[in-house]
């Protein structure tokens, strides 16, 4: 199945109107192509899909979660520090309007804003879902690096002098957790190679590359 007919699917299971659905998902796509994008994009997303799919069983509300994952980055702009909250406005509205019930809505909300900081929360599904956001981390020295190379193109706007201080910080901050994932699953499968993945980007900043 694709990433476009398991939205479908799901949105279907709540929505009356199957031209709503289709404007539904023409707006994923349209944000999710918007030319700025090198990492958030449609590929990202049905990375995200597939690594929940393992998980799936282990979710409380596996629906919030697959739509948390569709709209976490629908509104995403390097330049600015709120896109997690404008996500969230534009899916609580979205929700709202095909008839997805509150309870389901607000458990997506609140796994879209914990990609904020990805953190330990207490919701267990929220915790999931930050984990397979950033499995990435953990992939094949090579996928890691085409990861690192698409983040640097989608925040080409700012400078060498500025970029790289910050993402050496935010490198450094993941280094610094007790655990960069917080479920057993994700753990188990990415914590070591991610851990050798942002080490190695470290010193690679440290040596004045990328």
């Amino acid at each position: 199945m694709t990433i476009e007919d398991s939205f479908k699917c799901l949105i279907t299971n709540y929505a009356a109107s199957s031209s709503r659905v289709d404007d539904y998902w023409n707006e994923i796509v349209s944000c999710y192509t918007q030319p700025h994008r090198h990492y958030h994009t449609l590929t990202h997303l049905n990375y995200l899909i597939t690594a929940l799919a393992e998980i799936n069983t282990q979710l409380k509300k596996p629906d919030a979660v697959l739509l948390a994952a569709y709209y976490h980055d629908v509104i995403y702009d390097p330049l600015r520090s709120d896109n997690e909250e404008q996500s969230s406005v534009l899916a609580r509205e979205r929700l709202a309007q095909a008839g997805v019930p509150d309870c389901i809505t607000q458990q997506t909300i609140v796994c879209i804003m914990a990609t904020r900081s990805h953190v330990l929360t207490e919701s267990s599904d929220a915790n999931y879902f930050t984990d397979a956001d950033l499995s990435v981390l953990g992939q094949a020295p090579g996928v890691y690096e085409k990861y690192s190379s698409d983040i640097r193109k989608e925040y080409g706007a700012y400078p060498d002098v500025v970029y790289q201080p910050a993402r050496r910080q935010v490198l450094s901050a993941f280094l610094q957790m007790p655990q960069i994932f917080k479920t057993g699953f994700f753990c188990q499968k990415y914590e070591a190679q991610a851990r050798l993945n942002i080490a190695a980007e470290i010193a690679l900043i440290d040596r004045g590359g990328r």
